[in-house]
């Protein structure tokens, strides 16, 4: 185990961080590589340095690097960014390199990086890697660790990578409104033995919340608690990505929460097992099973199970989060009859009397929407409407994948007589259990007042 005194050797003394790029020396940066493209770009394998195997961002990708001297060296530009939500709707954020959130960093165990960082935001910010050892002066606390990075600037942060694990970055400077924005993104750290913790499929995501308003594109920054756009990479569904694997795989998923409440992230089908937090990889002896990880803000967790052929839904179980542009002030309207509402009607023509009997019906309906604004529910599968939205996805395992075959294989066929059906035979009146009469049984009361004499008590 590293301890802090070979940390800090190994880490350097340089203090680029607080640093500005001199005109001069902005010549000499690596490429800043932009990528606006709402899905997933498939991993590539690392062209130089210590070799690995590269994680899936879903609807995301991996920031190239270049080596100059040892040193791997990113790039990331602040920039606003117009993010593709799903189809027929587009936010207006702040990230990185044309995405939001930004793309995953990767490296390995050992590395040496420099990564820049150019701010074309309005305002000042900063950098911090969530997670990751680093001396104190690359930890991106604007005005604490370090100055902030004025618009128009370039700083540099360089450091040594000490442990593997799942981690994020994102600012610490003006971060209510930065993080609100969609500013954030993963930093992968593999380890140096590529045997250690091998995995077939290693997909990765960071959760992050929105204030939307029905026909608007910029978030609401100041919001606490009244959230309409809960997404994975900025994405809803039914915009994100399918988790596509082969029979028998052993899969990893690593998810991150960078939104304002937890997420209970519930997966159908194979049971996982935990493996991984923000601080570091659980022990075999000590990893335990779920079907359900309760992910809380600010957190990082890994979790693998070994595929099993279908395709398995992956949402968060807080309800309303498998919900797009909601509202939360509808009427609830169960159990009324709409020929109830006529005269409503009549004075406010434009309402729909929806969710009678519940919401399901919005799952096929077409309703009139303000511009850029998703249903509530949408999306369908091979059976129908399947009334989801915001923070759901599938797990689609398939037999005789390519192991770089990422691509939607469509929908699953289940073996004949494995799906279930409607029963054409006559139910018949269900047998209920008989009611117990009112009347009592032949059993005897005697009820005593307070302070009466009594030889005996029968009941």
């Amino acid at each position: 185990m590293t301890n802090r005194r070979t940390f800090f050797k190994a880490a350097g003394a340089t203090m680029l961080g607080a640093a500005a790029v001199s005109r001069a020396g902005a010549a000499s940066l690596p490429e800043a590589v932009i990528q606006a493209a709402p899905t997933m770009r498939p991993p590539p394998p690392p062209p130089n340095g210590r070799p690995y195997h590269p994680v899936a961002t879903l609807n995301g990708w991996s920031l190239p690097w270049r080596m100059k001297d040892g040193v791997k060296e990113f790039h990331l530009v602040a920039e606003p960014v117009v993010r593709e939500l799903a189809p027929g709707m587009k936010a207006n954020l702040w990230g990185y390199n044309g995405t939001s959130p930004g793309p995953t960093i990767e490296a390995v165990e050992g590395d040496r990086v420099r990564i820049f960082v150019t701010n074309k935001l309005p305002e000042p910010t900063a950098v911090h890697w969530h997670g990751v050892l680093v001396p104190n002066g690359m930890d991106g606390v604007s005005g604490l660790t370090q100055p902030r990075i004025p618009a128009g600037k370039t700083f540099v942060y360089e450091f040594a990578l000490q442990r593997p694990g799942t981690h994020m970055y994102h600012p610490h400077a003006d971060e209510m409104v930065q993080m609100a924005m969609g500013m954030m993104g993963l930093f992968i750290i593999h380890p140096k033995d590529t045997r250690q913790l091998r995995v077939d499929r290693d997909f990765a995501f960071v959760m992050a919340s929105y204030a939307i308003d029905p026909g608007a594109a910029t978030p609401r920054t100041s919001e606490m608690t009244d959230f309409n756009i809960w997404a994975w990479n900025s994405r809803v569904f039914p915009g994100i990505d399918p988790l596509v694997a082969r029979t028998g795989d052993r899969v990893r998923i690593r998810i991150g929460n960078l939104t304002m409440t937890n997420h209970p992230i519930h997966m159908h089908g194979p049971h996982f097992e935990v493996t991984g937090t923000d601080g570091g990889w659980v022990p075999k002896s000590a990893r335990w099973p779920e079907v359900t990880t309760d992910i809380a803000v600010g957190q990082m967790r890994a979790i693998e199970f070994d595929a099993i052929a279908g395709d398995w839904a992956i949402h968060c179980h807080k309800s309303h989060h498998t919900m797009n542009a909601m509202g939360h002030n509808l009427r609830t309207f169960i159990g009324l009859q709409k020929r109830d509402l006529v005269p409503a009607r009549k004075l406010v023509p434009d309402m729909m009397p929806m969710g009678t009997a519940g919401m399901a019906e919005m799952g096929k309906m077409e309703m009139p929407m303000p511009e850029n604004t998703l249903p509530m529910m949408t999306g369908f599968g091979q059976f129908g409407p399947m009334e989801m939205g915001g923070m759901f996805s599938v797990v689609k395992v398939r037999e005789g994948l390519s192991a770089d075959d990422y691509s939607d294989p469509g929908p699953y066929r289940n073996p004949e007589g494995t799906v279930a059906h409607e029963y054409k035979g006559y139910p018949g009146e269900p047998p209920r259990r008989a009611e117990k009469t009112a009347r009592a049984s032949a059993a005897e009361f005697n009820v005593v007042k307070p302070g009466a004499k009594s030889s005996s008590h029968r009941h």
